[in-house]
């Protein structure tokens, strides 16, 4: 028995060795040997009662943490200004053993400053009976001054064994619930019983058109007000509009509905503070589950704790064709179903739900030669397969760095200027995942039908890190309804991590600027040169050609001397002559880049000097973001020329096309007064129109130079080529 004992011990397994254990009671506090190896522990964080005040306006800012043996494994939402806040948050968490109490910590967030300590508590995980709901509430308390009354917290907890189910049973819900990484997943696990799993039930689109009579947070009686919306785990945030108290923002966002009843839309308005924390204007809620489907509500809500209205459009669709699936089970190998998708995006039906602009299938094979991420040399590779808000996971291979997955991901595609990507992450049960390796592809790059080996990069995607993954990807879609979707505004992404202040990004951001800048004044010193008849044979030339355009000058001419230089360089290109470079210079700047966010990471425990001049790092990150946009914005001119993007120059071409025709056919006189016309009556035609600049919408989808490099796919190490492999395997 002791030889049975020691073995399973250096195994890691759960064995009893004493037989005579009481087992006859519910309550796992009588038998505290006898562990099944694991548990899983289901709270619901129901509401704080009469908590301690902070700040100086007599209220706080309060949210609650969950820790494990000094590790962190939940995080509440931060309920702002409430002393008897009510959360109803879930957490489901994995208990190895019930040794370790569940301490309880509340603080009141403080933005920019250290938080303050609210009190605290602890659960006895061992005194809970098992299988049994268990309402607990628990008095919070401050260790140095345990005579004071910091309030109560309200929970209710599930234990429940977890004894001879397979690892491979994870969490519904995964969270990174580190502050400072905003990576949050829903990650949801297959289960082979299941073909096939669509994840979500519809969509929810609101539009959030204005706000009526805020109120005034500013010395000048006006305010700066922002918008943030929240649906469980996914969020948004609006532009700030600023000095009004009627803003107008006709901004449009889309969440993903997951439960068949509905779910609540938290609102929240703010009024943005430079170097200070943002006053709260109000708030209020949207009840899902009280909305038809297949219908726009216009709502009109009054902000609670507040003054003022937000005046939204709301609307309730049907779900979109997400789903994951075994490779067996192949849509596009069906012939039936293929066919089906090819007729669903054929030219023929161009006016047919524009938004639903094309299918995408992603393999998700093998990946090799992982990193090692845990301290037996192994790691616990899932992955994650992203496409904009749409995010999908794989189950998890275990002490594998070599894992197989063998799944298929279905996606419909809104925008093909879209870039799918594919993170891989290894499970730390305890706390956040670690980074393993993350592809990004754009949709328009892809082969259909081709598995590739694609190097995987770093978390900035400008280098390579250890390992490959095997993807084959098929993309179908309507190229008319793609063209039409380019001319309107991109689909917003869920709140991010914010920018913060980096010395090598401001001086990339910076070069670039200089960059553009500078191809304008060297154009400025050619054309001087010519007056200054530098070189007498070039002046001549264009004195001519200056005197011979001025005369016969029409304006259909500026798009066609733009359609001329895209034919130019497209002839370079397919001749052999492509005057594209590699940006050396801008991949430089993201290594360098790359090196002082490793350094910033391993310093973000320490309090530096920047929290005590706030403002200025944010004018700083202001500027930063500035040169960003400026450089951008002429990086995507110049790679609209370049045919970095093909599908985007075509369609520039039949767009300067169509210019040039109708400049040259109808009189200038009309196309301004039609365009007048338009632009005037507008907001008659349709008031919660969203403002747009199809323009501006067409540079958007056009990579910048630093996104080029981001997208450029690294040369496989030819020891990976499976042709290889499978050659040495039968030598």
């Amino acid at each position: 028995m002791l030889d049975s004992c020691k073995l399973k011990s250096a195994c890691n397994l759960p064995f009893i060795c004493n037989k005579k254990i009481n087992t006859a009671g519910t309550s796992n506090a009588e038998v505290p040997l006898a562990d099944p190896g694991m548990y899983q522990l289901d709270i619901t964080l129901r509401r704080g009662q009469s908590l301690a005040a902070r700040d100086r306006g007599g209220t706080s800012d309060p949210y609650v943490k969950f820790k494990i043996g000094r590790k962190e494994v939940f995080r509440s939402k931060i309920i702002h200004k409430n002393l008897n806040p009510v959360w109803e948050e879930k957490a489901c968490i994995l208990v190895d053993h019930l040794r370790e109490p569940l301490y309880i910590k509340v603080f009141d967030y403080d933005f920019g400053l250290q938080d303050d300590f609210m009190g605290s508590a602890f659960l006895d995980l061992a005194q809970l009976e098992l299988n049994r709901p268990t309402e607990v509430t628990l008095t919070l308390k401050d260790p140095h001054y345990p005579d004071h009354d910091l309030g109560i917290i309200l929970l209710s907890v599930i234990l429940t064994p977890k004894e001879g189910e397979s690892r491979d049973v994870t969490m519904l819900m995964r969270k990174s619930w580190k502050r400072s990484s905003k990576f949050q997943t829903q990650s949801v696990r297959l289960s082979d019983q299941h073909r096939k799993s669509h994840l979500w039930r519809g969509i929810v689109s609101i539009t959030l058109i204005e706000g009526r009579d805020l109120k005034a947070m500013d010395s000048n009686g006006l305010s700066d007000p922002y918008v943030k919306f929240r649906l469980g785990h996914q969020k948004y945030k609006s532009k700030i509009m600023p000095k009004t108290l009627n803003p107008q923002w006709r901004e449009q966002f889309d969440f993903h509905l997951y439960e068949e009843r509905g779910g609540i839309i938290d609102i929240t308005a703010w009024d943005k503070d430079a170097g200070k924390r943002d006053d709260f204007i109000g708030r209020c809620q949207v009840d899902l589950s009280a909305l038809s489907r297949e219908q726009t509500h216009k709502l009109e809500l009054q902000l609670e704790e507040g003054e003022g209205h937000l005046v939204l459009l709301v609307t309730l669709t049907a779900s979109a064709t997400v789903s994951i699936s075994d490779l067996s089970i192949n849509s596009l190998e069906d012939q039936k179903e293929r066919e089906e998708i090819l007729k669903r995006y054929s030219p023929l039906r161009i006016f047919h739900n524009l938004k639903d602009v094309g299918f995408l299938q992603v393999k998700v094979i093998r990946a090799e030669g992982l990193m090692a991420a845990d301290v037996t040399g192994k790691s616990d590779p899932f992955c994650v397969v992203e496409l904009n808000n749409d995010r999908l996971l794989t189950h998890t291979v275990y002490k594998n760095l070599n894992p197989e997955w063998n799944k298929v991901f279905t996606f419909n595609i809104k925008d093909i200027h879209s870039v799918l990507e594919v993170t891989v992450y290894d499970e730390d049960r305890d706390r956040s995942a670690d980074f393993l390796g993350k592809v990004a592809i754009p949709l328009l790059s892809i082969q259909n039908g081709e598995q590739k080996a694609y190097v995987l990069k770093n978390k900035q995607l400008t280098g390579p890190t250890k390992g490959v993954i095997y993807l084959e990807i098929d993309v179908i879609f309507n190229a008319v309804k793609a063209s039409l979707r380019t001319l309107i505004p991109k689909e917003q992404k869920y709140i991010e991590e914010e920018n913060r202040l980096s010395k090598q990004l401001l001086l990339r951001n910076f070069i670039r600027t200089k960059r553009c800048v500078m191809v304008l004044v060297n154009a400025a010193y050619y054309v001087n040169s010519c007056f200054d008849w530098d070189s007498p044979p070039r002046s001549l030339a264009a004195f001519v050609l200056f005197l011979f355009v001025v005369w016969n000058f029409e304006l259909y001419m500026i798009p066609l001397v733009l359609l001329l230089l895209l034919t130019w360089n497209y002839f370079l290109i397919i001749s052999g002559k492509d005057n594209r470079q590699r940006d050396t210079v801008v991949e430089d700047m993201l290594e360098d880049e790359e090196e002082e966010d490793d350094k910033d990471d391993k310093d973000s425990e320490k309090k530096g000097f920047i929290n005590k001049i706030y403002a200025i790092q944010e004018v700083c990150v202001s500027v930063q973001n500035i040169l960003d946009e400026v450089a951008s914005f002429g990086e995507r001119i110049k790679n609209t020329f370049n045919w970095t993007v093909p599908f985007l120059s075509w369609l520039a071409i039949v767009a300067l096309c169509v210019f040039t025709v109708i400049l040259y056919c109808i009189p200038l006189r009309y196309i301004v007064l039609v365009w007048g016309i338009n632009k005037f009556t507008k907001k008659l035609r349709s008031p919660y129109a969203i403002d747009n600049n199809e323009l501006l919408d067409f540079l958007s989808r056009v990579p910048s130079d630093v996104q080029v490099v981001q997208y450029q796919e690294l040369k496989p190490d030819p020891s990976h080529s499976p042709y290889k492999r499978k050659k040495n395997n039968l030598g």
